[in-house]
């Protein structure tokens, strides 16, 4: 019996998986802002369009100013608390313009 092709390796998924999605966890406002538009353009570039931004639950400051960013970027359509396995309140998904 002959076991199924992988349409592409391990590595792969895990690059997928990075591509997707951003990690702030430890940021200043400062330093996750840019970052935030960097990856905003990076995914529209790439023709993704949902993407999620980890920003943890802590005091909640990171989280608001993220969401307020991501409601004024021209290439946000919405944004949302992510569903509980993507992180909840810990993490907002983002739905980029076609």
């Amino acid at each position: 019996m002959t076991r199924p092709r992988k349409l592409y390796r391990e590595a792969d998924d895990h690059r997928r998986q990075a591509f997707d999605e951003i990690d702030l966890h430890g940021m200043t406002i400062e330093e996750a802002v840019p970052l935030v538009d960097a990856f905003l353009h990076k995914a529209y570039r790439a023709r993704v369009r949902r993407v999620w931004v980890v920003h943890g639950k802590g005091t909640g400051t990171l989280r608001r100013a993220v969401r307020d960013y991501l409601t004024r970027h021209p290439l946000v359509a919405m944004c949302s608390t992510a569903d509980g396995y993507r992180g909840g309140q810990g993490c907002t998904q983002v739905e980029l313009n076609d």
